[in-house]
């Protein structure tokens, strides 16, 4: 009989004592994939294509410095994770403009710090001829119309 019990007698009232694993194995995979997939999905934010090759490429010239600029609550300056004041956080900006003129800034600032410091900073890159910069947000949880 298809199906029958594991000691492979014919009683209808013998329970099957064994843990069947093979439902969990599969809510373990589908889960896994779908993981995969996500993260893929997460990391990857361009279109995939192959792309030609050429002997005269240079991928470092097209490729923009981006700078990282960072204010803590306290109105602390960070440069890609290192503390800097604002002088340093200057010289750096110049000399990175100076070894590329394609040189970006994403400002994140705590939400408690005041609105002059931030434009401050903005300032700073702008007299440095750093004009394009995002400022980094964290997205909002309400929804809109």
């Amino acid at each position: 009989m298809a199906g029958g019990t594991l000691g492979g007698g014919d009683d209808d009232g013998d329970i099957i004592s064994d843990i069947n694993v093979t439902p969990l194995v599969d809510v373990v995979l589908v889960l896994l994939i779908i993981l995969m997939v996500t993260a893929t999905a997460i990391v990857s934010k361009t279109i995939p294509m192959e792309l030609p090759s050429a002997a005269t490429a240079d991928a470092t010239e097209n490729t923009p410095t981006t700078l990282g600029i960072s204010i803590d609550a306290e109105g602390a300056l960070f440069l890609d994770r290192d503390p800097v004041t604002e002088d340093q956080l200057r010289a750096r900006v110049r000399s990175a403009r100076e070894a590329s003129e394609d040189v970006r800034a994403i400002i994140a600032a705590a939400g408690t710090i005041q609105h002059a410091k931030v434009v401050q900073i903005i300032d700073l890159l702008r007299q440095e001829r750093v004009t394009k910069f995002a400022i980094n947000v964290r997205p909002s949880e309400l929804e809109r119309d």
